[in-house]
């Protein structure tokens, strides 16, 4: 391991990560529509989830002094815009349908890429970005009220009921002439998507929706901890991007006496957990250096390591302790977790910063490591990914901001859609 970089205080590390990390946002964009790319890769599409963390990035920007408030409402006036009078519809160049997107669009045009699906739960993200800065963007200026406006359209018209194709539960998404056969079954990320569809005004998922969601849980004891059991660490974190869930409960944690935020403390301690047992005796993993969740990956490749016979992933949800693993770790994933378990996570966040993760990189920490794959540079730890996603880099830049201020929690607690959501759900106590 090279020798620790000289030490700095805790706040200065994180006010240096988020920094660094939110620049993705000003640089990876097309400024004509406010599309962000999905990952850095040249010639790459936007990511509609990329763009809606954007949107939610950019009062943290203006907060922290990473942009003016003035260039904020520009950037993301003309996003708003560009998907209120996108096409909607079945016609090939179209960018969504129902008041849903399709999943990856073309950074120039804004149409359909690589013949990708209208993804709900992409949706998802895209409109609490959108609410996110509806909240925000309070002031009496004719900017901020047309923010409200199309942030309101946009939300209103998303039809919840369709997305559900006759179940309850809903579903992945829809290509021309078809739904996908999946549906967001069992504790996942669409934990915001249900929120926000049973908050809506206009197309609200039926009341079934949500107590059959809940009846797909899968509750386990790993190691010493009880939890609402989802392998990939990003699940446990991408709905607490918006939503505070301390004290407040469903029907499922009321009963198990837990919120989704105790349980995200514990799944984080349990990645943790088992990065010290290592029972598949990956290099590196330690209880400094863990985060397994959805990455970039060195594969697809098998290779005979030390008499071991070892298969590597491209991009996947990898998981712990259950699997898939192939030795490939987060930095985003672990500082995600930082307002669940800070207490582990900031000595992970010095042990990435020690082995250079930031080094020669434009957006804070290298997307993924792995130790175990052969190294792509002199001096690296391991196969580090080339590419920086905008996936990742939005919650590291909320996630660091809610640990320290809360911003992105008190003002989603504003949102009267997201109040709706959570008590059709069956929320109730703590600041609700």
């Amino acid at each position: 391991m090279p020798t620790p970089l000289p030490a700095v205080d805790d706040d200065a590390l994180l006010d240096r990560l988020q920094r660094s990390t939110f620049q993705y946002f000003l640089k990876e964009v097309n400024p004509a529509n406010g599309l962000i790319a999905d990952k850095t890769r040249a010639d790459w599409p936007a990511s509609i989830a990329a763009t809606g963390l954007a949107l939610a990035a950019y009062p943290v920007g203006v907060e922290r002094g990473f942009l003016t408030r003035a260039d904020a409402i520009a950037i993301t006036l003309t996003t708003l815009r560009f998907f209120r009078n996108s096409v909607q519809g079945t016609a090939p160049g179209a960018t969504g349908y129902k008041g849903f997107y399709y999943h990856f669009l073309d950074m120039t045009t804004g149409r359909r890429a690589w013949q990708c699906e209208v993804s709900t739960v992409d949706s998802a993200l895209l409109l609490a970005g959108a609410l996110t800065a509806a909240v925000y963007f309070d002031r009496d200026s004719e900017d901020e009220q047309q923010i409200r406006t199309l942030a309101d359209e946009l939300y209103r018209r998303a039809d919840w009921r369709w997305a559900q194709h006759g179940g309850a539960t809903v579903t992945h998404g829809w290509k021309p002439s078809r739904f996908l056969k999946y549906r967001w079954q069992g504790y996942d990320e669409a934990l915001l998507l249900y929120i926000l569809g049973l908050g809506s005004p206009t197309f609200p998922l039926s009341d079934d929706s949500y107590p059959a969601w809940l009846s797909t849980y899968a509750w386990k004891k790993i190691y010493d901890y009880d939890l609402i059991y989802a392998g990939p660490l990003f699940i446990h974190q991408l709905s607490h991007v918006w939503i505070d869930f301390r004290g407040i409960q469903d029907a499922f944690t009321r009963e198990r006496q837990i919120d989704y935020f105790e349980n995200s403390r514990r799944a984080t301690y349990v990645q943790r957990e088992y990065a010290i047992r290592n029972p598949l005796e990956f290099a590196g993993y330690s209880q400094d250096c863990w985060g397994v969740t959805a990455s970039d990956g060195p594969g697809p490749d098998t290779l005979k390591l030390d008499g071991v016979e070892r298969q590597f992933f491209d991009y996947l949800a990898r998981g712990a302790p259950l699997g898939p693993d192939d030795g490939t770790l987060a930095p985003w994933g672990v500082v995600a977790s930082l307002p669940f378990a800070p207490e582990i996570v900031m000595p992970a966040i010095r042990y990435f910063v020690d082995v250079r993760l930031e080094q020669d990189e434009a957006y804070g920490f290298k997307a993924s490591f792995n130790p175990t794959y052969p190294p792509t540079a002199e001096g690296a730890p391991g196969w580090v990914s080339p590419w920086n996603f905008g996936l990742n880099q939005g919650p590291i830049v909320f996630m660091i901001e809610n640990h320290r201020t809360g911003l992105i929690w008190r003002l989603m607690r504003q949102c009267p859609y997201v109040v709706n959501g959570l008590r059709r759900a069956g929320f109730s106590g703590g600041w609700l």
